[in-house]
């Protein structure tokens, strides 16, 4: 059994009311009659802390290593499809994640297409209405829609889920469009995918580098963003300033003198940084992780997700701790299974009720497999 913090002997038996509220954990000898006895790990339930579920569609359509900007390009350009197929995808992927154990998902939106299924859905959900705004002639305006949008999730989504705008990435935010989103999320939690390509530091270093490629799709011919001479963190996380908590998405190519940069900026702000991996999206896009070790030696807080179904062969929590495990053996198990569950449910401020195994709380339980491939929700 993992009870949220570590992992306990088989002579442990957790106790629950009928709708999974728990009640205790005991020894063998002290639970009575009817103890359910499982093969593999009694876990609390997943905090997938990044996911794009209307992007679901996408299943297969985007080749695996593409490299990042030829896959940014082609998930602007390949998502003309069917209004019934997008919905009939989003409510698959939805079940098929809560079918395997996923309790919360820290969710990015553009448009308003999963709300309906998410005002059905089990599942806790933090979304993320995310903020694309290249231009400061243009920032007001693009607040404005993505505002609309929040709007919608606000209506239909009601507590204790929570919807709150958000950065897209270093790459699609002008400086004033930083300047509106520091306001609006004051205090809040938000995200932004952080460093995932080489190309995000060159674009702030230099103004040159793969992006504009990017750019061009939507008309743009150079940079419009500021050449600072530093790498992309170390320029826009100074616009934040509002005792937010930030989740610091993929993290693929941050040095070890951003983290510390970063670290000592939320330190002396009052920010709260969550660092979050999706390891099965890096291999699909990048075939590249982030130096993991790095980040846990400078006691980062780190939680994990599952990315999109653009970016990844599955929405299964099991399978990025897989990943993890196989890719860094040396890790204790245990460490991976709490970014997956308290962490997770620490960072999204839902560790009332989720994330472990404790009395009155009710967060799920789940069995992962001794080979940690597979997950199936139990209560």
């Amino acid at each position: 059994m993992f009870n949220g913090y570590s992992l306990a002997g088989n002579d442990q038996v957790l106790i629950t009311q009928a709708d999974g509220t728990i009640e205790d954990i005991v020894k063998n000898e002290d639970a009575g009659d009817d103890i359910l006895e499982l093969d593999g790990i009694l876990t609390p339930g997943f905090i997938n802390c990044h996911c794009h579920l209307e992007l679901s569609h996408l299943k297969n359509v985007i080749p695996p290593h593409t490299g990042l900007v030829e896959f940014l390009c082609s998930v602007v350009t390949k998502r003309g499809f069917d209004a019934a197929v997008v919905q009939q995808e989003i409510e698959k992927a939805e079940a098929e994640m809560y079918k395997n154990g996923i309790v919360a998902v820290g969710d990015i939106c553009n448009t308003s297409d999963a709300v309906n299924v998410k005002n059905g859905s089990p599942i806790r959900w933090q979304s993320f209405i995310e903020v694309l705004s290249f231009t400061d002639a243009k920032a007001a305006e693009q607040m404005a829609h993505y505002t609309d949008v929040l709007n919608t999730h606000l209506d239909a989504l009601p507590l204790p889920n929570r919807n709150v705008l958000t950065p897209h990435a270093p790459y699609s935010i002008s400086p004033l469009s930083f300047e509106m989103l520091n306001d609006a999320t004051a205090e809040k939690i938000f995200s932004i995918h952080n460093q995932e390509h080489p190309a995000e530091d060159e674009l702030y270093k230099t103004g040159g580098g793969d992006y504009l490629k990017l750019f061009s799709i939507f008309g743009v011919n150079a940079s419009p963003f500021p050449v600072t001479g530093k790498s992309s963190l170390q320029s826009y996380l100074p616009h934040f300033s509002n005792r937010q908590t930030i989740f610091l998405i993929h993290n693929t190519y941050m040095p070890p003198e951003d983290i510390v940069f970063a670290n000592n900026y939320a330190n002396e702000n009052a920010l709260k940084l969550v660092y979050c991996f999706c390891p099965n999206a890096n291999l699909y896009i990048e075939n590249k992780l982030p130096a993991v070790d790095q980040f846990i030696n400078n006691a980062c807080h780190i939680v994990l997700g599952t990315d999109s179904y653009s970016s990844n062969w599955q929405l299964s929590m099991a399978k990025e701790i897989q990943a993890i495990h196989h890719h860094f053996p040396s890790l204790p198990l245990a460490t991976v299974l709490q970014w997956a569950t308290s962490n997770g449910a620490r960072a999204l401020q839902w560790d009332k009720d989720l994330g472990s195994f404790e009395k009155g709380k009710k967060p799920g339980v789940v069995l992962l497999s001794n080979d940690l491939g597979s997950s199936a929700r139990i209560l």
